[in-house]
């Protein structure tokens, strides 16, 4: 080998190295925002022949798209398919787990082209990118077709037809094809197989939502003689068989062993730094926030010419990202500002379309985005990704992470910037909780009451249930709520089963993604122009009258919403402030399910019912600096849920460590300094998400009549989350008295108790007084724990965020606000998907 050969090679090994070294020579002289890097090796590959039983069409045209030989997951995995056996390729990302389940289906429906097969992915952008994938395959006989909400009406008709693999996701399975099984019996009579891909996203409500889903599709499919095979393809994630199995309603074989090879990665945790001429709310001090951070990281990667993707927690954060990020190259090469843009939901589909093709093809070189992209198309030759606040779980991370160095050619670069809240900053700190946890298990529930009586009502609108199917259903949990529904003359209950009683359909009311209704369309008034959509359940907070809009780049100021109509119309405006809306919450215990008493202390896990009511807005400059308060009158909205809830003695907490302990006045603001923390810890303990969960705290509750913190889930009947916080409840106390105690502010920031959407304006809050709050608690509590005498933490990391709750400083409730008003934490792989049936 030459020596220029062995150079080359060299500079590409070390590419991730080189990309981190320009990214810190463009920090300022004196500040150290790395807290910590390491270099992931490659890994090599481990290959198997291609089984007997595939087609040779089929091999002949993936040998021809360069696969010249299978993977060993692959192989495995598909052999499973073939065999007849459900099952669970959980594999890393990049590592060709599409091919596992393409081998087996294409070779059936070549083999027979009247054999159909259904795929399902969380995201149309990821749907229509396989689709394109089987396409350029052209193995004759194969007739795939998208069938989604952007189907034009008059291919619907073909495709229900001809098609036999049909590609759609959960939203239009839900609303378009079961609901109208009878148009597709011939499709429905031959199904082989069912593809679940990247079925980790599955989640929480909306994953219990999609179980009861598939158990609706396993209905139909037996009702027209089939028994598909269900293969699953999966980001790791903790016991894949099980989760996969709850999810699909039946029995999975899991594939983890992932024989693909990768590139090297090196791995950057960064902190930004202090900034010493700002000061926060209430003097605390203030970081550099991690998206200008993440835009600044953006530009120096582009002008280095490395292809990079920058994951932003919400969608004005992405937008806010691309345009610093332009500004910066702006000064640098006016050419290279116009390759950065952003990608996030909302958008309309040929914008995102547009998008895609240029990111693919290699015209942008910087794209900052929402979760979107996470299971979006498949993006080849990434140099880079910034990954800006911990994205929820670390399977989400590690997907994040892995767009980088998909093609195996040099090594990759991955930074991790925090955000300004305790789970960022513990995690950046704390290296290990990030690179050397094993990622989390999925949460669901489908015998969650509120997600079960609707997809019952929409079964029994399908075919009628019989005693026998009901057991797929959660047995007696699916008998209690089938005879509440009886009662109600939901349904109707005859000899041979239950019965739909109205003439229209159940489905269009029922919303899998747990948004609440249809998007809120957000329209340009002077021209009529469609921008874009908002979720219903964050309308009041994003776009209520006097917010802040941007899209593409451009604001935009809400000239009113009309929550009725589903509209926020808006016009164009450049103001030098951003908005951030205020609310109040009320807490009311409805039934205690387990309860657990101390000395001075009780634990205790229940259904609550939650009311909060945006009641006006805050007006800020780029500074933080609040220029006004204004008030809006918009309608409360009520959550009934499940919240772990602990409440401490008046006494007790007069005897706190720490002198003369808390006197009265203190107790509020430690009581609210002491929920903010807990908010921020919970993810460690529970696989859930900044908009799943939120919070109040009072000096006397008038239900429990003491001193109480409540953490509550942020979707009707709850998502499980509570319930592992109660079950975890000393780890995760000691967690967060260590997240509290550890940090080096002097009366409390927004990397240990501020939240930046605190209602009250994170007042009163006395951090010290929250760390005698947690002493206290665990002192008691503590005692009597075999977890805490043995110093059990548990659970893996899970996700970002500190809620926003609020205070009248007097004992009042304190909230923090759950669920989807929280504009700088979006799903956005849900965004887009809602089928038009």
């Amino acid at each position: 080998m030459t020596l220029a050969r062995c150079a080359k090679l060299r500079c590409v090994a070390n590419q991730g190295r080189r990309l981190l070294d320009r990214v810190l020579a463009g920090t300022p002289v004196g500040e150290s925002p790395l807290t910590h890097s390491t270099d992931l090796p490659p890994r090599s590959a481990r290959t198997a022949p291609w089984p007997s039983w595939a087609a040779a069409e089929v091999v002949s045209a993936l040998v021809e798209r360069g696969v010249p030989e299978l993977w060993r997951h692959q192989a495995e995995a598909a052999e499973h398919a073939w065999a007849g056996r459900h099952v669970v390729v959980a594999t890393g990302t990049a590592s060709g787990k599409s091919l596992a389940y393409q081998l087996p289906v294409l070779s059936a429906i070549h083999g027979d082209p009247r054999a159909t097969a259904l795929y399902l992915s969380p995201t149309k952008a990821l749907g229509a990118d396989q689709l394109r994938s089987v396409e350029a395959l052209g193995v004759p006989g194969v007739r795939a077709a998208s069938f989604d909400g952007d189907t034009p009406m008059a291919e619907r008709d073909w495709v229900r037809a001809h098609a036999n693999w049909v590609f759609t996701n959960p939203d239009m399975l839900h609303r378009g094809v079961l609901p109208n099984h009878a148009r597709w019996i011939r499709f429905f009579r031959r199904l082989s197989y069912v593809v679940i891909d990247e079925c980790h996203a599955y989640r929480g409500v909306f994953g219990s939502h999609v179980a009861l889903l598939m158990r609706r599709l396993r209905r139909v499919a037996r009702r027209y003689g089939a028994d598909p095979v269900f293969v699953l393809a999966s980001a790791t994630v903790a016991d894949p068989a099980t989760s996969a199995s709850r999810l699909s309603g039946v029995p999975c074989e899991a594939v983890t062993e992932d024989g693909s090879p990768h590139a090297g990665r090196t791995v950057a945790l960064w902190e930004p730094p202090l900034l010493d001429e700002l000061e926060g709310e209430n003097g605390a001090p203030v970081r550099r926030s991690a998206g200008a951070e993440t835009a600044r990281i953006l530009a120096d990667l582009v002008v280095e010419g490395a292809r990079t993707l920058a994951f932003v927690r919400s969608r004005v954060g992405a937008e806010l990202t691309a345009l610093g990020a332009r500004r910066v190259l702006a000064e640098v090469d006016p050419e290279l500002s116009a390759r950065v843009a952003a990608y996030r939901g909302g958008y309309l589909p040929e914008e995102r379309r547009a998008l895609e093709r240029a990111l693919s093809g290699g015209d942008l070189l910087g794209v900052a985005t929402t979760n979107a992209l996470e299971l979006g198309v498949d993006i080849a030759g990434l140099d880079a990704v910034v990954v800006a606040g911990f994205p929820g779980t670390l399977a989400s991370f590690w997907q994040q992470a892995g767009r980088a160095g998909r093609t195996g050619d040099s090594d990759a670069l991955v930074v991790f910037v925090a955000r300004d809240d305790p789970l960022d900053t513990y995690l950046v700190h704390n290296p290990a909780a990030v690179l050397d946890k094993p990622v989390e298990a999925t949460v669901l529930d489908p015998t969650n009451p509120y997600v079960l009586e609707p997809h019952l009502a929409c079964a029994a609108a399908e075919l009628p249930l019989t005693a026998d199917g009901l057991d797929e259903f959660g047995g007696d949990a699916a008998r209690a709520v089938l005879a509440d529904m009886v009662a109600r003359k939901v349904l109707r209950r005859r000899p041979n089963g239950w019965y739909w009683t109205s003439h229209d359909r159940p489905h269009a009311e029922v919303d899998i993604r747990g948004s609440g209704g249809e998007q809120v369309v957000v329209v340009e008034g002077d021209s009529g122009r469609m921008l874009g959509t908002v979720d219903p359940g964050a309308a009041c907070w994003t776009v209520h009258d006097g917010a802040v809009y941007l899209h593409q780049g451009e604001s935009y100021v809400v000239d009113r919403l009309d929550l009725e109509s589903g509209i926020a119309l808006v016009h164009a405006e450049k103001p030098d402030w951003s908005t951030t809306a205020r609310d109040t919450k009320d807490i009311v215990v409805v039934r205690t399910v387990e309860e657990r008493r101390y000395d001075g202390v009780t634990v205790c896990l229940g259904e609550v019912e939650v009311t909060s009511q945006v009641v006006g807005y805050l007006r800020k400059l780029p500074s933080g600096q609040v220029v006004d308060s204004v008030p809006l009158d918009l309608p409360a909205q009520t959550l009934r849920t499940r919240a772990v809830w602990y409440t401490v003695d008046a006494d007790l907490l007069g005897s706190a460590p720490g002198g003369a302990g808390l006197t009265p006045a203190r107790v509020p603001g430690a009581l609210h300094a002491a929920e903010h923390a807990a908010i921020g810890l919970l993810p460690l303990f529970a696989t859930c998400d900044r908009w799943d969960i939120g919070g109040v705290s009072t000096a006397l509750h008038q239900d429990t009549g003491e001193a109480t913190v409540f953490v509550h889930d942020g979707h009707p009947g709850g998502a499980g989350f509570a319930d592992r916080g109660f079950a975890a409840v000393v780890p995760w106390l000691a967690a967060t008295r260590e997240a509290i105690a550890s940090c080096a502010c002097p009366a409390g920031c927004p990397s240990c108790v501020q939240s930046p959407k605190c209602g009250n304006g994170n007042e009163p809050l006395d951090k010290a007084g929250g760390v005698a709050v947690l002493d206290v608690v665990l002192g008691v509590v503590g005692e009597n724990s075999h977890d805490a005498r043995h110093g059990r933490l548990g659970g893996a990391a899970g996700l970002t965020t500190t809620d926003h709750p609020t205070t009248d400083g007097t004992g009042a409730a304190s909230t923090g606000a759950g669920g989807a008003e929280d504009d700088d934490t979006e799903d956005d792989t849900a965004a887009d998907d809602t089928a038009s049936a």
